[in-house]
């Protein structure tokens, strides 16, 4: 690989080149596991509280940039600029739990005394942590690792998005102005050849990657032998159900809200709808008029809900998913054109169409578990919505997925709620809201949503190692 060779991330607000930067050349990748192998022996032998201190003061300086950091978050990825100004203070909120609970998810297992034995159970560091980063949320996926790796006194290299690098280069200029030492973190810009080479490297003793199945299924089959753990979030295809006991109003502002955030571009995004014919008739009228009320438009424009999608390119993919389905049966409930105000963009967008990222949101009825839509991630603005007559299909319907990260029930707190929420085979069951990550709870996702975990104290287990210490004759 060539010393000069460059990629170019794209804006999806103008479609034109907002930066430029060098890929890592295989010396300084070979420069940075030295450098990180020798600043790893001596952090993981730093009290705790230590380690805790330095990335605080990482966090603290991330807020104190909060607003450079979301500009940057906007044109990288198309986010509305007062949202991504947002990414911020959550990171720092989920990080800061995660401080908190260090300690405690760290200490030493409390074993049964046994005369004449001193025994004791420890968790180790793995050594170096490799962190493969999305575009999405490009500092609440990255930084759900790399705290709890750092703290527990692991080195981390972070791999980042090439459609978010500025992200990457934020989070290590924190680390320097926390004066973290030199090497214990650090990312490089990567192509896919050098990645694939680096996920390998023996240096390398644990893989984190949030991204799509396909990249999943293609980094497993890499460390396939080489005896690494790994931690995969890969794709979903998330599904709430509204039962005829549920407030229908803050139902549907919640599944609304989870559908449509970040342009349907989340991980547990709500991408298929189930409501029980008892109230069918009166949730999709109010799920019509939720939709209308955004507005498609300009990020930076402080009137603007929702933003472009990362790429042209992903936006033609979802308005395909939008015509099969249309083809197949399905209707179109929102005319695009309501979402092309020339008043609020001047010049107006182009909406819907295969050159831009600008994609208006639709709602879809009339769909089935033979279409795309129901069943293939879409990761765009789209809601397909399937009435159901009676919790058992619900639940049928659910499960009947590839995926299983995030599922959501909107009704009362009841028997009948629990009993469903303990047989949908997902990593995270809702009730009464969706599209969030509780730190203190685990997230985890099955079947083809990947496998591992990170957060909660259980997030500190997938960075360390259990080592065990059996001394006979000891005090």
């Amino acid at each position: 690989m060539s010393t000069n060779a460059v990629f170019q991330t794209i804006s999806p607000i103008n479609n034109q080149v907002w930066l430029e930067r060098p890929y890592a050349n295989k010396r300084q990748v070979v420069a940075t596991l030295t450098n990180a192998i020798k600043a790893q022996q001596l952090w993981c032998k730093l009290a705790l509280s230590e380690r805790v201190a330095y990335c605080q003061k990482a966090m603290n300086y991330c807020l104190s940039q909060q607003q450079a950091i979301g500009r940057d978050i906007c044109w990288q990825m198309g986010r509305p600029l007062l949202q991504a100004e947002r990414e911020v203070s959550v990171m720092v909120e989920r990080a800061n739990y995660m401080l908190e609970v260090a300690e405690s998810a760290l200490a030493p297992a409390q074993l049964p005394y046994r005369p004449g034995f001193n025994n004791k159970l420890v968790r180790e560091p793995l050594g170096l942590v490799m962190v493969i980063a999305p575009w999405n949320y490009p500092l609440l996926t990255a930084i759900n690792s790399i705290i709890p790796a750092l703290v527990a006194g692991n080195g981390v290299i972070l791999k980042h998005s090439s459609q978010t690098p500025r992200c990457a280069e934020w989070l290590a200029e924190a680390f320097k102005q926390a004066q973290l030492p030199e090497g214990v973190f650090q990312y490089l810009h990567l192509d896919h050849q050098t990645t694939g080479e680096l996920l390998t490297a023996k240096e390398i003793n644990h893989v984190v990657l949030t991204g799509s199945v396909a990249v999943g299924k293609q980094v497993e089959k890499q460390l396939a032998g080489h005896f690494k753990t790994i931690s995969l979030e890969l794709g979903g295809k998330d599904a709430a159900y509204i039962r005829p006991d549920a407030d229908l109003k803050s139902s549907v502002a919640s599944v609304v809200d989870g559908a449509f955030f970040n342009s349907g571009q989340s991980c547990c995004g709500i991408e298929r709808l189930y409501i029980h014919q008892e109230v069918y008739d009166q949730c999709l009228p109010m799920i019509i008029d939720a939709v209308k009320q955004y507005q498609l438009g300009h990020p930076e424009n402080q009137h603007t809900t929702l933003g472009p999608m990362v790429r042209a390119r992903a936006a033609s993919q979802v308005l395909t998913q939008i015509q099969q389905a249309i083809e197949q049966g399905a209707e179109a409930r929102l005319d695009y054109r309501l979402f092309v105000d020339e008043k609020v963009n001047n010049p107006p967008l182009k909406i819907n169409t295969v050159d831009s990222a600008y994609l208006a949101p639709q709602i879809l009825t009339g769909v089935n578990h033979q279409m795309a839509v129901m069943t293939e991630e879409t990761f765009g603005p789209v809601l397909p919505v399937m009435k159901v007559d009676s919790d058992l299909q619900a639940v049928e319907l659910i499960n009947d997925s590839a995926y299983g990260l995030t599922a959501a029930i909107y009704g009362k707190d009841s028997e009948i709620t629990r009993n469903m929420a303990s047989q949908l085979a997902v990593g995270t069951v809702f009730l009464n809201r969706c599209d969030y990550l509780d730190p203190a709870l685990a997230w985890t996702g099955i079947k083809a949503s990947g496998k591992g975990y990170c957060l909660s104290n259980w997030g500190y287990e997938t960075v360390t190692r259990p080592k065990s210490y059996h001394f006979k004759g000891q005090p």
